[in-house]
């Protein structure tokens, strides 16, 4: 089936994804005279930055997730389809779903990144990453799982092996979680077990460079380090997972080898761009990096093809510091605003200068009262951090309801020091962990953190 429109319909912009970039250049349209075809392959655009918070049950899926169809209701000129892109026609100008074709005039493609295993994508079997909601419940469900497991168990090491959390990697998502997992154990659930003492559990944070948010200054990179190690965590960088198998995880610390049983272990290390940069390739001739990324032209458009865009996560830009930006929600947002401004432009006769980042900064949630807030001349750590940190979360989040649930559910959390979202769902809760093979691969997903969070 073909959905087609009129011949003096407005220009026709199809974006494919609803993260971030897909969502501001669509947002930024809204009121152009332009006709917008937003596909996803959910029907909701998900808070990234607080999927962390979802998977430690401090807030829920709904408090962090807005459904398309909601934000675009007063936004006459967009539509939203849900479905999965399969393929796509530069020559026709085409967007290929599983059951229908979309015709374009300008495609923007914000299909976000995965994880990467570095070539060991059967350590995803034992290690789960943190992109989607299924990934955050799977997670919840690990993190609180093994403390239910303890509490029933009588062999000391099998006890030991569920009380041990090991995350890989120590950029924003292994930092946070790192933070929220020593606060349940080492606070929240202290009184809630009788057989067991939480504070006993071990939290280690892998990471192969030499300091955790490498993105940081170096000062607060180390706040940060101290900051964890002060909420009970244990931090190993310069160290390497070499093999995680059988809930073991074996790593390398120079010429020293070691292995640790953990029944936890929990992947926040390296992305890889969506399949459908590998589409874009096989379909204009684009170049794409070592990590799938779609490498774009300075307006961010894909080499030969004026017409196409690529933002967010699945664009390696590198025309600005001659590296890739990062993959955070301030790069995608921005990009998005900037697609759609030339969009306009272009249609009005007259085009932008090449497209640049306004770095905004870089910020980490430690824990209650402790995060870091690298803004360049200004840089911040402790409890001032900490409020900034929630202010400017608060600030990107999407719709006024989800802003006032989140802040409520904060105070609450703030005075009761409890977490309401503690919820074992999806399996039986004693089974050994396996993993759920969600297709993580879809439109819409951005990564991850405003300000490199």
């Amino acid at each position: 089936m073909v959905v087609s429109v009129g011949k003096n319909a407005p220009h026709k912009v199809v974006i494919i994804g609803g993260g971030f970039g897909g969502l501001y250049t669509a947002k930024t349209l809204a009121k152009a005279n332009v006709s917008i075809t937003l596909i996803d392959q959910r029907n909701f655009h998900l808070f990234q930055p607080l999927l962390y918070q979802v998977a430690t049950g401090t807030l829920s899926p709904a408090d962090i997730s807005s459904p398309l169809r909601a934000v675009f209701r007063r936004s006459k000129n967009t539509r939203v389809l849900l479905g999965k892109v399969s393929d796509i026609d530069p020559k026709k100008q085409e967007v290929i779903l599983d059951d229908q074709v979309v015709p374009y005039d300008t495609l923007v493609v914000a299909t976000g990144a995965n994880h990467s295993y570095f070539g060991k994508d059967e350590w995803k079997a034992f290690a789960p990453g943190l992109k989607t909601v299924e990934d955050a419940i799977e997670i919840r469900r690990r993190i609180f799982t093994a403390f239910e497991s303890a509490e029933r168990e009588t062999d000391p090491e099998k006890r030991k092996a569920l009380l041990t959390f090991v995350i890989v990697g120590g950029g924003p998502t292994g930092v946070e979680l790192a933070g929220a997992i020593a606060e349940l154990a080492y606070k929240t659930l202290q009184e809630d077990f009788r057989n067991i003492n939480t504070s006993e559990a071990k939290i280690l944070l892998l990471q192969g460079g030499d300091r955790i948010l490498p993105y940081i200054s170096p000062k607060l990179s180390q706040a940060a380090k101290s900051a964890l190690e002060k909420l009970g965590a244990v931090i190993r960088t310069n160290t390497r997972v070499t093999n995680i198998e059988n809930d073991i995880v074996t790593f390398k610390s120079g010429d020293e080898v070691e292995e640790i049983p953990s029944k936890t272990i929990l992947w926040a290390a390296g992305v890889q761009g969506s399949s459908m940069g590998k589409v874009l390739a096989d379909r204009t001739g684009v170049e794409c990096d070592r990590s799938g990324r779609v490498i774009v032209e300075p307006d961010l458009t894909v080499k030969g093809h004026k017409n196409i865009f690529v933002v967010g996560d699945l664009a390696n830009f590198s025309h600005q510091t001659g590296k890739p930006l990062p993959g955070v929600a301030p790069v995608a947002t921005q990009q998005g605003e900037y697609v759609a401004g030339l969009i306009q432009g272009r249609l009005q006769g007259y085009s932008l200068p090449q497209f640049h980042y306004n770095d905004v900064g870089s910020l980490a949630m430690i824990g209650q009262n402790l995060a870091v807030v690298d803004l360049g001349l200004i840089k911040l750590s402790g409890f001032i951090a900490w409020v900034f940190w929630l202010i400017i979360h608060i600030y990107f989040l999407i719709e006024f309801d989800t802003k006032l649930v989140v802040v409520i559910q904060w105070a609450w959390n703030y005075v009761t020091r409890n977490r309401r979202s503690r919820l074992i769902t999806g399996r039986e809760a004693f089974l050994d962990p396996k993993p759920v093979n969600n297709d993580n691969d879809y439109p819409g997903k951005e990564k991850q953190h405003p300000l490199n969070v």
